[in-house]
């Protein structure tokens, strides 16, 4: 399939302008943000989604495991399906798929029947995430490029910080159900609109044969990877011989996949766009700076949740507070991009993402709401001024021909990146609460002595222990927090020098990224 750039491939039909033009990047845009809201929104119903079907909670996380393994597979097969059917159909048919399981999710009588369609939702929301960017590229005019991609990236943002917080509204004030019944007529909607405006645009497709050996290698080492890291902490990792059979697998179908794909003539994943050297460098960066940052959206709500009191609605208070500098910014870095090196925009936002975490480094047990708004907003922007002019560095170079296949490959890194982030990081975390909290027992000076002070005040020996081991454990809770925030800002320092190993880009000019 050849994407061509806005303003060549649709000039026999006219230039996107006005409501029309709004209302694409919109339609595209919100189905992207659909897409991801379904990775997080269910993170915090799992209480809820285990009581009501009478399950553990460790079976009920399979709703979300199974949603990530199959968007995980599908994303990066979203160059051979736009090639093959067209990006505007799989787009349109994603969004219909998408409503019609959301809908049969909340219909759902048991525990492996809602997994199932977790598992078909993921299938239909996949493709979405990519398609979204790939025809935001082919429609949008060159001059407004810059702010549709803001948008665009704006939704990529918001929608896995606002999940957990639309969730636990939903779990604290209605059924688990309408975490998935609200998302139907917006599909619905969205996939009808796309239909009637995108469907004149339709590129040509070929008859390309399926790589059979290659989609099962892929289906293979991804889905043992998305097991491995959602099961991981409640099999204590690599002490459960089954984490480590799943972590042999996924090395050895992953080394297979990659020989397979760079030698087959029809590969199912376009390995290719790797031999440039930005598009490299760039998934590199994204890797490492979009896996930080997430690690940072799942900690928080986390920490606030299960040692500061909050609830979840609260805790996604504290989260949106990102969201609200993503949308202050965004219109700022568009205008940005076309006079500054793109690569500085990034390493910029890099270093504001490590003094962020350096101010949660400092926190204590004290801190209020309103403290923790100014590292959350330093956060929000720094990751508008990475992800924007990081995917116009990652597909800049790349040929038209090519920049499905490279939206995909983004993608798909960034959504392997989030898994493996979120796993490491909780399991960093709760590794070094206990830690922190063997060294600060044994470093207590005179429990006893203490323990007897309480008693003498007129506090129960058993309260008074009670008390002691809540004051350690908090304590504990704390530093690891503060060790945690402190690996993290480290990682985003030194990300902020692999971004200039990439070749100097080409100064944008406002258009969408194209060949040069």
């Amino acid at each position: 399939m050849r994407i061509e750039p806005a303003g060549s491939g649709q000039a026999a039909e006219g230039e996107l302008k006005g409501f029309v033009l709004v209302s694409v990047i919109l339609i595209l845009a919100l189905g992207n943000f659909l897409a991801l809201l379904d990775l997080t929104i269910t993170n915090v119903l799992v209480p809820h989604l285990a009581g009501a079907f009478g399950s553990s909670p460790s079976d009920a996380t399979w709703v979300i495991t199974g949603y990530g393994v199959a968007e995980a597979i599908t994303v990066p097969l979203t160059g051979w399906l736009a090639a093959r059917f067209g990006p505007v159909r799989v787009f349109v048919f994603g969004l219909a798929g998408f409503g019609i399981f959301s809908l049969l999710c909340g219909l759902a009588p048991s525990l492996n029947v809602l997994i199932l369609c977790r598992v078909a939702l993921g299938v239909c929301g996949g493709p979405l995430i990519p398609l979204s960017q790939t025809l935001l590229i082919k429609l949008v005019p060159k001059r407004h490029a810059n702010v549709a991609l803001s948008v665009w990236a704006l939704t990529t943002i918001l929608a896995p910080a606002l999940g957990p917080v639309i969730g636990g509204l939903i779990g604290d004030n209605l059924d688990w159900q309408w975490a998935f019944y609200f998302k139907v007529p917006l599909s619905l909607i969205i996939g009808f609109f796309a239909w009637r405006i995108l469907a004149r645009y339709e590129a040509p497709t070929q008859k390309l044969p399926m790589d059979y050996v290659g989609l099962a290698l892929l289906v293979t080492w991804v889905g043992a990877l998305q097991v491995m890291l959602g099961n991981g902490q409640d099999a204590d990792w690599f002490n459960s011989g089954f984490i480590v059979t799943l972590l042999i697998v996924t090395i050895i179908c992953l080394v297979v996949f990659v020989i397979w794909e760079v030698t087959d003539r029809h590969p199912i994943v376009d390995l290719k766009v790797f031999r440039n050297r930005a598009f490299s460098v760039s998934m590199a960066v994204i890797a490492l700076a979009y896996g930080v940052l997430f690690g940072c959206i799942v900690l928080i709500p986390l920490w606030l949740q299960t040692s500061m009191g909050y609830t979840s609605t609260w805790a996604g208070y504290v989260s949106a507070f990102m969201g609200l500098a993503s949308v202050a910014v965004a219109p700022l870095i568009a205008l940005l991009m076309p006079r500054i090196d793109l690569r500085l925009l990034v390493s910029v936002g890099l270093f504001m993402a490590a003094a962020a975490c350096m101010m949660y480094f400092g926190d204590d047990d004290q801190v209020d709401f309103w403290q923790l708004m100014w590292p959350q907003l330093l956060l929000g922007a720094a990751l508008m001024l990475i992800m924007i002019p990081l995917m116009e560095m990652s597909v800049s170079s790349l040929p038209p021909e090519d920049i499905a296949a490279g939206a995909g490959q983004f993608n798909f890194i960034r959504t392997l990146a989030s898994a493996f982030a979120a796993a490491a990081v909780v399991a960093f975390w709760n590794d070094q609460t206990v830690t922190d909290g063997a060294a600060l027992a044994a470093g207590l000076q005179h429990p006893q002595t203490v323990l007897s002070a309480a008693a003498a005040g007129g506090m129960g020996m058993h309260r008074a222990v009670t008390m002691l081991g809540l004051m350690t454990q908090g304590q504990s809770v704390m530093l690891a927090t503060n060790h945690t925030f402190l690996i993290l800002a480290a990682l985003m320092t030194a990300t902020a020098a692999i971004v200039w190993i990439a070749p100097k880009p080409p100064r944008s000019d406002g258009s969408m990224p194209v060949a040069h």
